[in-house]
C-alpha cells in the first residue's frame, strides 16, 4: 500500500520527517518496502519570467521566447504552447535536464533555424496532471530562480508498506495512522465524521436476499451533481498512491478506499432498472466487469443485480454498464459489508483481483458504514455539488462485542518484555481496544483479534521487538548430541560434494506447468491456488527446473553450465529427496592441446553421479549399471546405477523430444540421484574402522578378452571381480581395441596377499577362475 507524508499527517500530528515514519513502520510489524520522493525528478525545474515573445519567422504556430530565471542571464527559447506570453511566470527546463511526462533529456537545438535552450513546461511534461494543451502559468508574484518542487510543495515522501493479510485494519492510512500514534510517533487526530441528514426520500429500493455473502447495504442517492475532474489535492494523492485518476465520482471512491479502508462504488442511476439486490448470481450469468472483461458466474458468487441484469460482483468489481461517466448526473451510493470468505473463493474462482477484494477478504470494519457513508456523501457534494437523499438501510452489519482476556503478566512470559500493566494498557487503549479489568474489549476494525496472546502481540510490537532481551536457551552438561537425521547429513555431504567438484547450486520452483510435468509422467498433486497456470503442478523431477536455469544462463554468455539441486520430487505417494544435475555447454575449453572445445557426455554425468552417491554413502562398488533409463531419457545414452532393483540413480541424455519441449541447450546431459534409495550402512555412521594397511605388496595382472559387441563392459568387471572375493580387491577396465578378431575389453585385476606372498600356482589359479567367470558371459580370453 503506498500512500504521502503529506496524507499521513491529515490523521497524524506529528513532527517526525520520513525517515522517522519509516523506521518505525518497521519497527512495529508495517514493513516499508521503499521510500520515494517524486520531488527529486523535479527539483531542476525552475520558476522564470517570461520577459520578450516574438513569433518565429519561419512557423506561425511557434514563438521565441526569452526567459528570465533569475541569473540575471536571459534564455532563448522556442516555444509552441498557445499561452505563452510576456508576463507570463512559468516553470522552466534547461539543458541536460530529464522531463518524466515525455521521457528525454533535453539539450540545445535548433528549431526551423532558431536555437533554443530549453523548454517550457506543461503539467504533463512534469506528470502533474494532464493538462497539455498549454505550458503552467504560475502567479506572477512566484519567486523567480527557484526550484519549482520547493515552490509547489511538491517534496512530499510517498512509502511503499506491505500489509500483512491479518492487519485488515491498516489498509487505510488512518489504520496505519492509528499505530504510529499508539508508537509515541503522534497523535490521532479525531475523525470528522460530517451529519449528512438528506432531503428526498431515496427512490432505489435496495433489499438483501443473500444474507450470507452480504449482511449488510447502506445506499443513498445524489442527484444534480456534476462529474467532472478531480480536485488537484485529490489527483496528486492517489498518484502518490499508484492509482490513475480518472472522473470525481470514481477517484471520491478510490480515495475513501485508501483513506480509511472503506470500499464503496457509485452506480449511474439512469442505468438502474427498478430495485437493487444483493443476490446469489444465476449459473451461467454474466458480467462485463470496469475491467472490460467479460465473467461467467455461478450460483456461489454474491452479485448486485437490478430487475434487468448485474451490475456488481459484490466485494470485488463494479459493472461497465452501470459505471459513472462524465455524463452521469445522479448517482447510487453503495456502502456495503462482504464477508471475507465468500469473496476470497469468488475472487479466486473468477481469477480477478481488485482493491476492493484485497480489503474485503481481509475484513472491513463492519460498524463504519454509517460513518463511511458519510464521509463519502460529504466529499461527493463537495467536489460535484447536488443534494444527497435520507439513507437506505438494509440488512444488518455483523457487529459483535468481542472481549478477551487480559492478563498484563503474559506479556513477559510469553513476549519476553517487562512491561508496566499501565502503559500496556495505554497502548492497548491507543490501538482502540477498552480495557475493564481483567478483560479488554476488542475494536469493530481488528477481525484478527481472537485470545490473550494476540495483546501480548500488540504490546510486543508496539514497544519493539528489538527490545527484547537476547537470553541463551538452557544447556544440558555433558558432550552435546547430535541432532541431524541420517537424511540430513546425506543431503549436507552431497551439496558440499557437489561445490567441491565446480557444481553451482540452483534453487527452483517446486511447481513445474502441466506440459513439463507430463514430460516426467505426469503431477500427483495439482494446486488450487497457483501462482499462475505455468506453475500449477507440483514437479516429478527436477530437470524442468534445471533445464530452466540453464537455458537463462545460456541467454546470458554463460559457456559451461554446472548445475545441480538438492529438492523433493512430489509423487503419488510421498516427497522424494532427490539430487538433480545438468550440464550443459563445453565439458573443456578450446586449448594447445586438444584443439576445440569438448562438450559434455553421459560419462561426464556417470562420473558426477558416482562422486555424489559416493559422498552419500552409496555402496559403490556394488552398483550395477543397466542401460536405458526409461521413456525420459535417450534410449541408446542413458543408464541407471542400482543395486539389483533397488535404483539408485539414472544419468544420460534427454530424450530428443524431452529436450526440444524443454528447449535445453544442445549437448546437455542430466542425471538424477534418488537419495531416499540409498541403504543406510550396517555399522554406525559415527564409527571409523581401524585403519589396517596390508603388510604384503599388492599384484596386478592385465587379461584381454574378446567380447560380444552387446556385453556391457561394467558386468565383464563385476564377472572378474567375483571370480575369487577374497584374493581380487580390484578390478578396472583399461583398454578397448576393435581389430580383425573383434571387440576387445583389457581390464587390470588386484590381488592382495594375507600372511604370504602368492605362489605362481595360486597366481595360475586365481587366473583360471577369472577366465571361467569371464566365458559365462560370452567372452574369450584374447590370444
Amino acid at each position: 500500500m503506498k500512500f504521502s507524508l503529506s496524507w499521513l499527517k491529515d490523521h497524524l500530528d506529528t513532527d517526525a520527517d520520513a525517515a522517522t515514519v519509516a523506521e518505525t513502520l518497521t519497527r512495529i510489524g508495517l514493513e516499508v518496502e521503499g521510500v520515494e520522493n517524486p520531488a527529486e525528478a523535479l527539483k531542476p525545474f525552475r520558476i522564470v519570467r517570461v520577459v520578450t515573445a516574438e513569433r518565429h519567422p519561419q512557423a506561425d504556430k511557434l514563438q521565441v521566447l526569452t526567459v528570465d530565471a533569475g541569473d540575471g542571464e536571459a534564455l532563448q527559447v522556442v516555444c509552441g504552447a498557445p499561452n505563452a506570453r510576456a508576463g507570463l511566470v512559468g516553470v522552466f527546463g534547461g539543458p541536460g535536464t530529464y522531463v518524466p511526462g515525455s521521457d528525454f533529456v533535453l539539450k540545445k537545438a535548433s528549431i526551423r533555424g532558431v536555437e533554443s535552450n530549453g523548454m517550457m513546461c506543461s503539467a504533463r511534461e512534469l506528470q502533474l496532471g494532464e493538462d497539455h494543451d498549454g505550458i503552467i502559468e504560475l502567479p506572477s508574484d512566484a519567486p523567480v530562480g527557484i526550484s519549482f518542487a520547493d515552490y509547489a510543495g511538491l517534496d512530499d515522501a510517498v512509502f511503499d508498506v506491505a500489509i500483512t493479510p491479518n492487519r485488515q485494519d491498516c489498509m487505510g492510512v488512518r489504520g496505519i495512522a492509528r499505530d504510529l500514534a499508539a508508537a509515541g510517533l503522534g497523535k490521532l487526530k479525531p475523525l470528522n465524521v460530517p451529519a449528512i441528514e438528506g432531503s428526498f426520500d431515496n427512490p432505489v429500493e435496495i433489499r438483501i436476499e443473500d444474507a450470507e455473502g452480504c449482511p449488510a447495504f447502506f445506499g443513498r442517492t445524489v442527484r444534480g451533481l456534476t462529474n467532472g475532474a478531480s480536485p488537484e489535492w485529490m489527483q496528486r494523492r492517489l498518484k502518490a498512491a499508484g492509482q490513475r485518476p480518472i472522473s470525481a465520482l470514481v477517484d471520491i471512491t478510490n480515495y475513501v478506499m485508501l483513506d480509511l479502508g472503506r470500499p464503496s462504488h457509485a452506480y449511474d442511476l439512469k442505468e438502474l432498472k427498478g430495485a437493487i439486490v444483493a443476490r446469489r448470481a444465476k449459473d451461467g450469468e454474466k458480467v462485463m466487469a470496469l475491467n472490460e472483461k467479460e465473467y461467467e458466474l455461478n450460483s456461489s458468487m454474491t452479485v448486485i443485480a437490478d430487475e434487468a441484469q448485474v451490475h456488481d460482483i459484490g466485494g470485488i468489481m463494479g459493472g461497465e454498464h452501470s459505471g459513472v461517466s462524465e455524463t452521469t448526473t445522479a448517482t447510487l451510493l453503495e456502502v456495503a459489508y462482504f464477508t471475507p470468505e465468500p469473496i476470497a473463493r469468488t475472487g479466486q474462482k473468477l481469477g480477478l483481483t481488485s482493491d476492493a477484494r484485497s480489503r474485503f477478504e481481509r475484513g472491513v470494519d463492519p460498524a463504519f458504514l454509517d460513518d463511511g457513508l458519510a464521509i463519502l456523501t460529504s466529499l461527493i457534494l463537495d467536489i460535484c455539488g447536488g443534494e444527497a437523499s435520507r439513507v437506505t438501510r438494509a440488512g444488518q452489519p455483523p457487529v459483535e462485542d468481542k472481549q478477551v482476556t487480559f492478563d498484563p503478566e503474559r506479556t513477559s512470559a510469553l513476549g519476553g518484555l517487562d512491561v508496566p500493566a499501565g502503559r500496556q494498557e495505554e497502548i492497548l487503549e491507543s490501538l482502540g481496544f477498552r480495557i475493564d479489568g481483567g478483560k479488554a474489549t476488542v475494536p469493530s476494525w481488528r477481525r484478527d483479534i481472537d485470545g490473550p496472546a494476540d495483546l501480548v502481540e500488540e504490546v510486543t510490537r508496539i514497544v519493539g521487538y528489538d527490545a527484547i532481551p537476547s537470553t541463551a536457551l538452557p544447556r544440558q552438561e555433558g558432550v552435546a548430541k547430535p541432532t541431524a537425521t541420517r537424511s540430513q547429513l546425506v543431503e549436507r555431504r552431497v551439496r558440499r560434494a557437489a561445490a567441491a567438484r565446480g557444481l553451482d547450486e540452483a534453487v527452483t520452483w517446486s511447481f513445474v506447468s502441466e506440459k513439463e510435468a507430463a514430460l516426467f509422467g505426469g503431477s500427483a498433486h495439482i494446486l488450487a491456488n497457483p501462482i499462475s497456470e505455468e506453475m500449477k503442478h507440483m514437479r516429478p523431477s527436477l530437470i524442468p527446473g534445471l533445464a530452466a536455469a540453464a537455458r537463462r544462463n545460456e541467454d546470458r554468455g554463460a559457456t559451461s553450465i554446472r548445475l545441480f539441486e538438492v529438492g523433493r520430487r512430489y509423487l503419488s505417494d510421498a516427497e522424494r529427496p532427490t539430487v538433480g544435475l545438468l550440464l550443459a555447454g563445453d565439458s573443456q575449453p578450446r586449448n594447445w592441446q586438444s584443439g576445440k572445445a569438448r562438450g559434455f557426455d553421459a560419462f561426464d554425468a556417470k562420473a558426477e553421479v558416482i562422486a555424489l552417491l559416493e559422498a552419500a554413502g552409496a555402496p559403490v562398488a556394488n552398483l550395477q549399471l543397466v542401460m536405458g533409463a526409461g521413456e525420459t531419457w535417450h534410449p541408446g545414452r542413458s543408464a541407471t546405477l542400482g543395486l539389483g532393483k533397488n535404483v539408485l540413480a539414472a544419468f544420460g541424455e534427454l530424450h530428443p523430444r524431452v529436450a526440444r519441449e524443454l528447449d535445453t541447450p544442445a549437448g546437455t546431459v542430466a542425471a538424477e540421484i534418488y537419495l531416499d534409495a540409498i541403504p543406510a550402512p550396517r555399522t554406525s555412521e559415527h564409527a571409523r574402522s581401524a585403519f589396517t594397511p596390508p603388510a604384503l605388496q599388492a599384484v596386478t595382472r592385465d587379461f584381454a578378452f574378446i567380447v560380444p559387441a552387446s556385453l556391457a563392459a561394467d558386468a565383464l568387471v563385476r564377472a572378474v571381480k567375483g571370480a575369487d572375493k577374497a584374493l581380487i580387491t580390484d578390478a578396472r577396465l583399461f583398454d578397448r581395441y576393435e581389430g580383425e578378431q573383434g571387440l576387445s575389453l583389457a581390464i587390470e585385476v588386484t590381488l592382495q596377499p594375507g600372511e604370504k606372498s602368492f605362489t605362481d600356482a595360486e597366481i595360475i589359479e586365481v587366473s583360471r577362475r577369472i577366465v571361467a567367470s569371464a566365458e559365462k558371459l560370452g567372452a574369450q580370453l584374447r590370444g
